[in-house]
């Protein structure tokens, strides 16, 4: 790193900006942590435009947290001019790292999605069918363009070598401060490694009791109320727990709320939501077949439950 402060740059893609939001949320400690950090890109925050990036050497960022998926033909762009300009690359988030929410479009094409955005969604009102078009002219003879959307969505590591991932939608503000306080120390593990997390499960965080109960039927959280003792998977609520990589301190489960999978696969995980399916099968109550399919379809949106967070960077992928 520089022997200065460290150069940071950050950059929204496809996500809603909430890892953005998750710097800013360390409070007042940014303020410590400005003095060994400048951010020389962070286009949410401060004016910089591309051409200021294009201008850099090569290798002036000292670190990029890249968070948002690779949707458009810019972000793919700027994921490989910032990689360019960065010495060290990290997917900063769920979308960065897995696909995030966004990544679920790939269960359909960019047609489709496009047309169940702005044609049929139960809140849209468009007869005429009007979409997005990729250049409108206006008065005066000026032009907008918009960037064409790829045909799928890519996780940033699909795109470009990153260093390291950074879980969480979005990484809580402790890790996040944590990740930043590494890296202006230099104790950053080996590349390749996930940062800001844990190496357990979320299971392991939570503070619900664990029976061995087995279940008849799945509910989803707005048809019963928790007992706020028993684990929520036991009581047939969809919980992540057990497939999902530990670090955020089981907020969600604190709140009554099942685990939906932001922190992604836990260590030795190959693939989040089929660790997760192959749980659902040991916990179904029953040795008939007839039986078990019925509890099997008590289960709504099997894969918006199993890879809520990382379709792209699944096994799955996309829809074919």
């Amino acid at each position: 790193m520089s022997a200065d402060r460290i150069k940071v740059g950050l950059y929204w893609a496809a996500s809603c900006g909430g890892c953005d939001m998750s710097v800013l949320e360390i409070h007042e400690k940014l303020i410590d942590v400005l003095a060994s950090v400048e951010f020389v890109f962070w286009p949410c925050i401060l004016d910089f435009k591309y051409p200021d990036v294009e201008r850099m050497p090569d290798g002036h960022i000292d670190v990029c947290l890249f968070n948002g998926g690779i949707r458009t033909e810019e972000n793919r762009h700027i994921a490989r001019l910032l990689r360019r300009k960065s010495r060290v690359m990290v997917a900063h988030g769920s979308c960065a790292y897995m696909g995030g929410i966004p990544g679920l479009a790939n269960l359909g094409s960019t047609w489709s999605m496009l047309e169940q955005v702005y044609c049929t969604s139960e809140s849209t009102s468009n007869p005429i069918g009007i979409l997005p078009k990729p250049r409108t002219r206006l008065g005066g003879g000026q032009e907008i363009t918009l960037t064409p959307l790829l045909d799928c969505v890519m996780t940033l590591g699909q795109v470009v070598q990153v260093d390291y991932s950074m879980p969480g939608c979005p990484p809580t503000a402790e890790q996040t401060l944590a990740v930043l306080d590494a890296l202006v120390s230099g104790r950053m593990p080996a590349p390749g490694s996930v940062i800001g997390a844990g190496d357990r499960t979320v299971c392991d965080e939570c503070r619900f009791e664990r029976t061995e109960t087995r279940v008849s039927e799945f509910r989803r959280p707005h048809q019963a109320v928790p007992d706020g003792v028993s684990c929520l998977l036991e009581q047939g609520f969809l919980c992540m727990g057990p497939a999902t990589r530990s670090g955020c301190g089981a907020g969600c489960i604190d709140g009554h709320m099942p685990c939906r999978g932001c922190y992604g696969p836990a260590e030795g995980v190959v693939d989040q939501g089929a660790k997760m399916i192959s749980m659902i099968g040991s916990l179904v109550d029953s040795d008939d077949e007839e039986e078990i399919a019925r509890c099997i379809d008590t289960i709504q949106d099997p894969v918006g439950t199993f890879y809520r967070f990382g379709l792209p960077g699944s096994i799955l992928g996309r829809s074919r």
